[in-house]
């Protein structure tokens, strides 16, 4: 890798690096000897690095990453006399975790301790977050360890980590550390660990988080009491998700739709639609998951009569809410419901990208359609894994076989 970038660096027009050349901050630095009022040597040097860091930052965000590497930006960069601060390694590790480079982020990494950036939060949070990205948590330590004293954003950014990574028992042991040190979290380190008692399963754990919480005084904001809603649920206890819903003062539509969420995860529709019924405002999240929760139980005919009740409420229905609708009528055999949620769908342009091809040709096939399948699937701009299947499963259920085979034989070629 090392050796293409020193073979593109050489190749690159003289021109595209030209306002970087120190002979150019000469110039600068003369006409400021002529004329006091022109602008200083260090307010170009100045500006030359914004460029630099500009470059390198559109590169990040154009993704465009293998027909100009962002590392050799950054060689050039040196090589013309700019020294880097620290947004030039937060915008090249940002460019550099778009294209998985792991041998040129170590590069970059090397290059930040030798000018004294490792002891920046931020720059090393920008590492952190590089060697995560790339699924190397043993290097994201090491960067966090050779901090000498962490702030609140690293020990958060390094919990995190671990929670991403589902390592929730090592998440919960460096929050005991973070306190044993005298750190105070805040509303979002509390929720990265509660969310990590969650994974661990524990109740136990689960609660213990819980009395920190009050005893500690930390504000309790939405976002923390629907992951403590979350938490409880996927610890087993719908009770105590309950318990702290009706408890907490901070009840958005996210925490509602997290507490209906969770009761239909346990099955309880009753309780889910009790909830739904008495949220104060609802958004196409609670619509879509009563429809979800009806369909995943049977009920078809409640989640079909549920969509009909948010369309004519006025809430535009999303991708989501037409997957779960169109496998009740898959599931229901309900081929006029299905076509018509079909004609909704062409006549409000929702499945511009095909996403929904796969859906509508299961439906079709199991209502007893397969000529309408087979026409969705020869129109379809997507053919994916799903897509196929879902035909060539269809093909079969009807008896063709031979045409499923062929079908089989043609997805292997494509």
């Amino acid at each position: 890798m090392r050796a293409c970038i020193q073979q593109r660096f050489h190749q690159l027009p003289h021109t595209r690096f030209s306002f970087l050349h120190p002979p150019r901050i000469h110039a600068y630095t003369v006409a400021n000897v002529e004329n006091p009022s022109a602008p200083c040597r260090e307010d170009y040097a100045y500006a030359n690095v914004f460029l630099w860091n500009t470059m390198i930052r559109k590169q990040a965000e154009n993704g465009d990453i293998t027909r100009d590497p962002p590392l050799l930006y950054y060689i050039q960069g040196l090589r013309t006399g700019l020294r880097p601060n620290g947004q030039t390694f937060m915008y090249l590790l940002k460019a550099l975790v778009c294209g998985k480079n792991v041998n040129e982020g170590e590069e970059v990494h090397a290059s930040v301790v030798r000018t004294g950036f490792a002891s920046s939060e931020f720059v090393s949070g920008a590492l952190l977050g590089f060697y995560v990205a790339n699924g190397f948590i043993g290097q994201a330590r090491q960067v966090f360890d050779e901090m000498p004293q962490p702030g609140l954003v690293l020990w958060t950014l390094m919990i995190r980590a671990y929670v991403c990574l589902s390592l929730p028992g090592e998440a919960l042991e460096l929050f005991r550390t973070m306190r044993r040190v005298g750190v105070m979290p805040d509303m979002v380190a509390v929720a990265t660990v509660v969310s990590a008692s969650g994974l661990l399963g524990d109740l136990g754990v689960a609660k213990t988080i819980h009395c920190f919480i009050e005893k500690s005084g930390v504000e309790v904001d939405a976002f923390v009491s629907s992951t403590l809603i979350n938490t409880y649920g996927e610890c087993g206890s719908l009770t105590d998700a309950y318990r702290f819903f009706q408890e907490t003062a901070m009840k958005n539509t996210v925490v509602w739709n997290t507490m209906i969420h969770q009761s239909l995860e346990h099955n309880n529709l009753d309780l889910g639609k009790q909830l739904f019924d008495s949220m104060p405002e609802r958004d196409v999240a609670s619509w879509n998951s009563m429809i979800r929760g009806f369909a995943n139980v049977g009920q078809y005919e409640e989640a079909l009569a549920l969509f009909h009740d948010m369309e004519i409420s006025f809430y535009r229905p999303n991708t989501l809410t037409l997957l779960s609708t169109l496998s009740a009528c898959a599931s229901h055999g309900a081929l006029e419901a299905g076509a018509w949620i079909h004609s909704y769908v062409n006549n409000n342009d929702l499945n511009r990208d095909g996403s929904l091809d796969s859906s509508l040709i299961d439906m079709y096939s199991k209502c007893g359609d397969i000529a309408k399948a087979i026409q969705i699937f020869e129109e379809s701009p997507r053919r994916d894994l799903f897509t196929w299947t879902s035909i060539i499963c269809g093909l079969a259920m009807h008896g063709h076989g031979k045409k499923a085979l062929c079908y089989f034989s043609e997805m292997n070629e494509s």
